[in-house]
């Protein structure tokens, strides 16, 4: 199998920039891979319509080894805990690269290709 056959997988041979961008561009791969037809307002109904069902305190279907259920508040913090470590690792990386800083973006910038039902307002 060569690397065209995987073009997500950073490449075997290279310089290191060539295997740090080829890391970035599988890790953007499985990202949209992973969130592939989820967008904001449907992920947000998922999780209204899951509270609604039985509220933070109810237990997911997953497991810990010895049996345990996490509830669903147990979950979601984690979510977001983990969510947050990674964007500031992005925040990291992208100061590296090209010196963008700053908590927040500027006033009416949205994402490339996101409607405006997506953008969380600031009010």
């Amino acid at each position: 199998m060569s690397d065209s056959d995987t073009p997500w997988e950073p490449p075997i041979a290279g310089s290191e920039a060539d295997h740090l961008l080829g890391a970035l561009d599988r890790l953007r791969t499985t990202f949209r891979w992973k969130a592939d037809g989820l967008d904001a307002a449907g992920l947000r109904a998922r999780v209204a319509a899951a509270l609604a069902e039985g509220g933070p305190e109810q237990l997911v279907h997953l497991s810990w080894p010895d049996g345990r259920h996490a509830s669903l508040r147990r979950l979601l913090c984690d979510l977001i805990e983990e969510y947050g470590r990674h964007t500031g690792h992005a925040d990291l990386l992208r100061e590296a690269v090209d010196g963008l800083v700053g908590e927040d973006p500027p006033s009416g910038w949205k994402p490339r290709g996101a409607a405006a039902q997506d953008v969380p307002s600031r009010a």
